[in-house]
């Protein structure tokens, strides 16, 4: 408490303070990480449809598809063409999935060709069509001809 010849130690100065704060860094498009773009289950959408990020349908789409993640849920349906990154089907898509990972829950109802570089189907999963392994399945695929043969 009280010390006979010794200095009291001084507190470490502080840095000042600005006058004017930095304003907060702007987000980018591309660097935005929000939550997922919602299509609940009482809507229907006629037309394309397309996301910078993640897409969670669980109405009625007619039209094609894109986003970077997508998941169609157990009351979705997606009748058209679907390009993502990442798909998982609980739902019914009628049409080409082209995606990079594509996984078929159980429950799911695919009816169309699949091209990915990575596949999962689950148990119970319905899947009517044709799988094609691609290194770059989100790159354009040819049109596919009338006697069955691509090449």
């Amino acid at each position: 408490m009280f010390t006979k010849g010794k200095t009291p130690e001084a507190p470490p100065p502080l840095a000042p303070k600005p006058l004017l704060q930095e304003p907060a860094p702007k987000r980018t498009a591309a660097g935005t990480r929000a939550g997922p773009s919602i299509i609940s289950a009482d809507v229907k959408i006629v037309g394309s449809v397309s996301s910078q990020g993640e897409l969670d349908i669980n109405g009625q789409i007619e039209g094609d598809v894109r986003a970077t993640a997508l998941t169609i849920g157990e009351t979705g349906a997606v009748r058209g063409e679907v390009i993502a990154e990442q798909v998982v089907v609980r739902g019914t898509v009628e049409g080409r999935i082209r995606g990079r990972k594509v996984q078929l829950c159980t429950g799911a109802k695919v009816r169309g060709d699949i091209f990915h570089a990575s596949l999962a189907i689950e148990p119970n999963a319905i899947f009517e069509g044709a799988v094609k392994h691609a290194q770059d399945p989100m790159a354009e695929q040819p049109p596919h001809q009338p006697n069955g043969s691509q090449y």
